[in-house]
């Protein structure tokens, strides 16, 4: 599972600016599939740092699903997780594409986050933080449950979920195996989002 090698993206790029295209992109996955793109805009560069500030730098592997245009996997790298240990998972074959340019380091899969097993390999059961951007609101439940199941199996003891949603209400996306540990309101994205962290729970 090597990552696919393409040119460096431009030197004028910086931590909150989406690469050129990316919108274009998102829509275009969205026209194709909008139920599993679920968002009315890319994540915007606050809400995708508030994610990735719950991730621990460490020698772990940490999981991306519904990666998208990419701002949660920029957020990532610069919290400091190593390239080499990212894995960021999308279903659209355009945005997949898009990911592979613009982060020729980071090991990018066009796929079903409903088969991470398939996918990690040896990592299973050693993923530190499974970070996911996928709407899992607007997804079938027995989708969902799949997801939720994969999740379970990849991750390390102490490893960690984050997931956001726009729904105020709390939800029952993982109540089954994990327990909420935190959570941040991010106002200032559009519209207003909330992350959740999770871990399994112990009893």
């Amino acid at each position: 599972m090597q990552p696919t090698k393409a040119p460096q993206p431009a030197a004028t790029e910086t931590k909150t600016r989406r690469p050129k295209g990316s919108l274009r992109a998102f829509l275009a996955a969205w026209a194709d599939d909008p139920r599993r793109v679920g968002a009315i805009a890319p994540s915007s560069p606050k809400l995708a740092a508030a994610m990735a500030s719950f991730v621990e730098s460490s020698n772990q592997v940490v999981v991306e699903l519904g990666a998208g245009t990419g701002p949660v996997t920029r957020a990532l790298l610069d919290e400091g997780i190593d390239p080499e240990r990212l894995v960021a998972i999308e279903h659209s074959p355009r945005l997949a594409q898009k990911l592979h340019e613009q982060f020729p380091n980071v090991k990018v899969i066009q796929g079903d986050a409903g088969e991470m097993r398939r996918y990690l390999g040896d990592h299973v059961g050693r993923v530190g933080a499974v970070v996911s951007s996928l709407p899992l609101r607007s997804l079938p439940p027995q989708t969902v449950a799949k997801i939720v199941n994969e999740i379970e199996h990849v991750l390390a003891p102490d490893g960690v979920v984050i997931q956001f949603t726009y729904d105020p209400r709390v939800g029952r996306r993982f109540d089954e195996a994990f327990e909420r540990i935190g959570q941040r309101w991010v106002w200032n994205n559009l519209p207003p989002a909330r992350v959740d962290v999770f871990r399994r729970r112990t009893a």
